[in-house]
């Protein structure tokens, strides 16, 4: 089994890379952007509890996040490994994570973070927001205050698995295709 944490900025090409890795390694892709959605618009009990933190204007606590994620795990008992996307975005997660694996006596098997520039990747969101027309990607300011965010929340992960022997840079810059390759190279030493 392989587990593959994808970890970068938003706008590194996360979601993108994605779609690839889990065609060509055959990984069940979870991200926790597309659980919240599921269990809101399925209306499960997790889905409304989340719903309750999003209209307070709240982060959803971990406690929720980390049981969407093990309940989507369960759910997929046959897969050859997973491809996280967006989780974990903090260290109690990712304690959290590996507690859970552990459980099932399955390890994250490595954390490959694409990196980019901060000035390359507002200008990769701003563009993706003319197409997507979502707020959040078509205002400078919110887009680089999520870049603080993730240097104060998600950035301490990168030291939590570089003391496990699991963090793998990547370079993020370049065509979506020479990106996969780079990916895959790491991932093919795994």
């Amino acid at each position: 089994m392989i587990n593959i944490v994808l970890f970068g900025k938003p706008g590194a090409g996360k979601g993108t890379q994605a779609e690839f890795l889990k065609e060509k390694y055959h990984l069940k892709h979870i991200s926790t952007g597309d659980l919240f959605r599921y269990n809101m618009s399925n209306n499960t009990e997790l889905g409304q509890l989340a719903k309750s933190f999003i209209e307070r204007g709240a982060l959803v606590p971990d406690t929720v996040t980390i049981k969407m994620l093990e309940d989507e795990v369960n759910r997929n008992p046959d897969v050859k490994g997973f491809l996280f996307d967006g989780f974990p975005r903090n260290t109690a997660q990712a304690e959290a994570l590996d507690s859970f694996f552990v459980s099932k006596n399955w390890t994250v098997t490595a954390t490959v973070a694409l990196e980019a520039d901060d000035e390359v990747l507002v200008e990769r969101i701003l563009e993706r927001g003319k197409i997507s027309q979502r707020p959040d990607d078509l205002d400078e300011k919110t887009i680089r205050n999520r870049y603080v965010v993730y240097n104060q929340e998600t950035a301490p992960l990168k030291d939590f698995y570089v003391k496990q022997n699991k963090f793998h840079p990547v370079n993020g810059i370049g065509s979506i295709v020479e990106i996969t390759e780079r990916l895959s190279k790491v991932i093919d030493t795994l």
